[in-house]
């Protein structure tokens, strides 16, 4: 099992290589959801947000959209997935992703990926997707 530290990482950059494990077979898990951020500005970032959480048509037949930080980080990761195909189904079923570390995972070892850090880029304007979550009425 691949355990990914969330915290100071680029969501669609993690995403991609938390997709690319999942496909391969192995047990992917996400920690510190929370501290995964969203590369923009902050006004931009919440604005396209909230256009695409009011562009729902009929709410009980529309998509439901996640607000949990978790759930939000998730549904990122299957946007890299090829969801339309078992093969891809499949992999979304091994994919788990949690607020925090839970205490099962404490003391284990973390895959850090350089790629999507955000520290790469010193002037990059971005927002966490716990203020998004926040932003569209999330409780965390």
């Amino acid at each position: 099992m691949k355990i990914y530290n969330g915290e100071g990482m680029v969501l669609g950059r993690l995403a991609g290589h938390v997709a690319k494990d999942a496909l391969l077979g192995e047990e992917v898990a996400v920690v510190n959801c929370e501290k995964v951020v969203v590369s923009g500005k902050r006004v931009v970032v919440m604005t396209e947000m909230k256009q695409r959480w009011d562009r729902r048509g009929y709410p009980l037949k529309s998509q439901k959209r996640p607000r949990l930080s978790d759930r939000f980080v998730r549904r990122a990761i299957r946007g890299m997935l090829p969801w339309r195909i078992t093969r891809g189904r499949d992999a979304y079923k091994r994919v788990m992703c949690y607020i925090g570390v839970p205490p099962e995972m404490e003391g284990k070892a973390v895959v850090e990926v350089q790629s999507a850090s955000v520290k790469k880029f010193p002037t990059l304007h971005y927002v966490t997707v716990q203020d998004i979550c926040k932003g569209l009425g999330g409780k965390r």
